[in-house]
């Protein structure tokens, strides 16, 4: 506890320092309040009133965090830290929950900015924060295992970037595509999107979906460690 305590206030500095990634934790809600306010507060009926809080938060959890995550363990691998840590004994779990603990929990701050800016309430509530979270966990561990297969913080940002957007946009592809759509189901984006979408679609499946891909990119992660930590 006490190394993840470490490594989690470790990451905290290193974010107050990089405003390109605070921002980002802003921005996405603060888009959402905006359009939502101009957009859809006047009677606009070719809009659905949670129609920008829905795709905004989508957007952050879907893609977001992959390249933000994904430059944080870079940054770590480039500056020789993570080689420090490994020597020290640091173990594949403890990095992670104390790198991604602290982008979930900012993450989670900011989904229940989006919940409070919907107005969502009861089981509608709880099914956004649910997916919105566990969507959340998942790009953070994308991102986590792409930082650990990279150089450098630029060579993270240049290949997780292509792949946040292709698995961030393949869900909106889905809706015109039948062959699309079914591969995009075993996606965890696409599981945020049949939820934010659609309130009153069963939570079971999408949630297995979401832990199907927690659970590869997470092995993926310990492998990834494991290869590269001490090369770091």
């Amino acid at each position: 506890m006490r190394i993840m305590k470490a490594v989690f206030t470790k990451q905290a500095r290193d974010m107050f320092k990089n405003p390109a990634v605070l921002i980002m934790f802003i921005i996405f809600p603060a888009v959402a309040l905006i359009m939502t306010f101009f957009v859809t507060i006047p009677e606009n009926e070719a809009v659905s009133g949670n129609m920008f809080v829905t795709m905004m938060a989508s957007i952050f959890a879907g893609m977001g965090l992959i390249t933000a995550v994904a430059g944080a363990i870079a940054e770590d691998i480039e500056t020789r830290s993570l080689r420090f840590l490994v020597i020290a004994g640091v173990k594949p779990h403890q990095y992670l929950l104390g790198v991604g603990g602290f982008f979930l929990f900012a993450a989670a701050v900011t989904s229940v900015i989006f919940n409070l800016i919907g107005g969502f309430s009861g089981t509608d509530c709880l099914k956004f924060l649910t997916v919105i979270v566990t969507g959340t966990a998942a790009s953070i561990l994308l991102g986590a295992t792409i930082g650990m297969w990279s150089k450098n913080a630029q060579a993270a940002g240049g290949l997780a970037t292509p792949i946040a957007v292709i698995i961030g946009f393949t869900p909106m592809i889905a809706g015109f595509n039948e062959t699309v759509e079914k591969f995009a189901g075993i996606l965890y984006t696409q599981q945020i999107n049949v939820i934010v979408n659609d309130f009153s679609a069963p939570l079971a499946k999408p949630l297995l979906v979401i832990a199907a891909n927690i659970a590869v990119f997470a092995v993926l992660f310990v492998i990834a460690y494991r290869k590269k930590g001490l090369r770091g």
